[in-house]
């Protein structure tokens, strides 16, 4: 399993076409909006900034900004007369950054808490205090690692929907991790496991990856099934 780090950094035009019944048609004429007159390198990457600038705060679903606003700022920063000193600007950011992706994650949230709650009461399904739920596919007698141990494991990780996102059994080869360096409901499961076990994992979002995406699959909020079968401690 792998963790990921996903790193952060606008307009349509028609066209009209019109026929008659008898004649060859005639395609209508196309109104072309003018764009921005680029003088000097300096227009060019100040215009290219802040298409910059506007991609990436509307990646982050961040579209209430105040243009006037940032001229401002820019002006202020550029005159030594910022408002704000460097921390502050980062908490602002970062705050409101965190506030849209547990907005934008409150629905997969959810979805995965009613799966949960649900689950748990299904047959072998064992809760944790963490709220990681387990099943033993297959109990291994071998000894359990500890958190600074290094271990081979195969794995098969799902989305509640069937959705594979990664698999080493796919690939055909196992992988060796630190029982630290994975997420949570990792580390604590393979704390708890023999060697030689297999167990299927239900791992709430808190235990995953949270609010952030991780990879083209697993959005924020997720959920997270694996089949995780322990092959062998290594020290």
């Amino acid at each position: 399993m792998r963790k990921f780090s996903i790193l952060l950094l606008l307009l349509t035009g028609s066209a009209v076409m019109a026929q008659t019944s008898k004649t060859k048609p005639v395609p209508a004429k196309k109104t072309v909006t003018a764009g921005p007159v680029f003088k000097t390198q300096s227009d060019s990457l100040s215009y290219a900034i802040g298409v910059s600038i506007a991609n990436f705060y509307k990646e982050q679903g961040i579209t209430d900004i105040n243009s006037a606003m940032v001229t401002k700022a820019i002006s202020d920063c550029k005159a030594g007369k910022s408002k704000f000193d460097d921390n502050q600007v980062n908490n602002i950011i970062m705050t409101c950054m965190q506030e849209k992706k547990s907005e934008k994650s409150a629905g997969t949230r959810k979805a995965g808490e009613a799966f949960l709650a649900q689950n748990k009461s299904q047959p072998g399904v064992v809760t944790t205090a963490s709220g990681l739920q387990y099943t033993i596919l297959t109990e291994g007698t071998g000894p359990k690692p500890a958190i600074t141990d290094k271990v081979k494991v195969h794995y098969h990780g799902t989305l509640l929907d069937g959705t594979i996102f990664d698999s080493s059994v796919q690939r055909g080869e196992p992988l060796v991790i630190s029982v630290n360096g994975v997420i949570q409901g990792w580390v604590e499961a393979l704390q708890m496991m023999p060697t030689g076990s297999k167990w299927r994992l239900f791992i709430p979002s808190n235990l995953a990856y949270g609010d952030n995406d991780a990879g083209p699959t697993i959005k924020a909020g997720s959920t997270l099934i694996f089949d995780v079968e322990l092959l062998e401690i290594q020290k």
